[in-house]
């Protein structure tokens, strides 16, 4: 989650969930990928995407010798194909790791060609390595509806230049319904091949009237149900939870409702465990796929994110670098 997730704080009216016709609807069989990964930004220690030194050649391979060696993830998802991250596609492909590659948007377009071209090249230079990508993160999250075109271009390019792996652009469960209730598709859902989906109830628990309180021991059948309203609403695409996760501190530290002022929020090492291991495991009863955030802490997040952002990582984001346990 480069962003907090602003759509929160603008859901105002409560939540429908789908009515029972909807529910009982039969939804078409698409194909399975209960693929589990962690979402890589070698951004640790000092580094900032914002500004400064570039993550190295030697950083990327030391984080991922690390994720490989303390953790069974053998797959990541990276935000970004320039500024040193491109690296990290040879690096992944060395460790026989899969990767979800996102092509970063925003909103420079002439940064967005390089980008959109940078993606095609190594989209192509690791065909078995790079196995989905996704044309931007949370863009609608971040730009409203501004740069839909810039989705839309993306997407059209790596068409056009003959890219073969699946396609997407990665946004939060409230975009990919339309921000309407029941869920609706957006005018992506025709563009894209499979579905990612960023689910976070901590952010929801913070801002939103909608879904106020969902304390660790309800989040995993949270993202779960999130994932059944757009699976129904997308029957034919396959998905991903391409974002999920639960900051392992500061220990105790709690978030408060805006709307309801209800403390369900409850950060700490337990909670983040809990959500992680009891997600992937209905993930895999449904076949779906999902992606924990973060494989490593970033100090820079708290500027973005507040006190807990630099408490997301599985790892630690300093050396000696050392993992969750599974």
């Amino acid at each position: 989650m480069k962003q907090l997730l602003l759509f929160l704080t603008l859901s105002t009216a409560i939540f429908i969930c789908q009515n029972a016709s909807a529910r009982s609807q039969p939804t078409k069989a698409v194909p399975k990928d209960s693929l589990q990964c962690a979402a890589f930004s070698p951004y640790v220690g000092k580094l900032n995407p914002d500004y400064g030194a570039q993550p190295s050649k030697e950083l990327i391979n030391q984080l991922l010798d690390t994720l490989v060696k303390e953790t069974p993830f053998r797959c990541i998802m990276t935000y970004g194909v320039m500024n040193g991250l491109e690296h990290t596609f040879a690096a992944a492909e060395a460790r026989h790791l899969k990767v979800i590659a996102i092509i970063w948007l925003d909103n420079d377009i002439a940064v967005n060609s390089k980008s959109i071209a940078r993606g095609i090249e190594v989209a192509k230079a690791f065909p078995k390595t790079i196995i989905k990508l996704s044309c931007g993160s949370e863009v609608r999250t971040r730009h409203n509806y501004e740069f839909d075109g810039e989705i839309t271009r993306c997407i059209d390019e790596l068409h056009k230049a003959g890219v073969t792996q699946p396609i997407t652009t990665i946004d939060t469960w409230w975009e990919w319904c339309n921000r309407v209730s029941p869920c609706h598709q957006t005018n992506f859902g025709a563009q894209v091949d499979w579905i990612g989906i960023n689910i976070f109830p901590w952010w929801e628990n913070k801002h939103s009237g909608v879904f106020p309180c969902t304390p660790a021991e309800k989040a995993a059948d949270f993202h779960i149900a999130r994932l059944e309203d757009v699976h129904r609403t997308y029957p034919d695409k396959p998905l991903t939870l391409t974002e999920f996760g639960w900051p392992n501190g500061p220990e105790g530290g709690t978030e408060i409702n805006k709307r309801t002022q209800q403390h369900c929020s409850v950060a700490g090492q337990k909670n983040q465990e809990l959500v992680v291991k009891s997600t992937f495991k209905k993930l895999t009863k449904k076949g779906w796929g999902g992606v924990v955030f973060e494989a490593f802490s970033e100090s820079w997040k708290p500027s973005n994110e507040g006190n807990f952002g630099s408490f997301w990582g599985i790892c630690k984001g300093e050396a000696p670098y050392s993992c969750m346990r599974f």
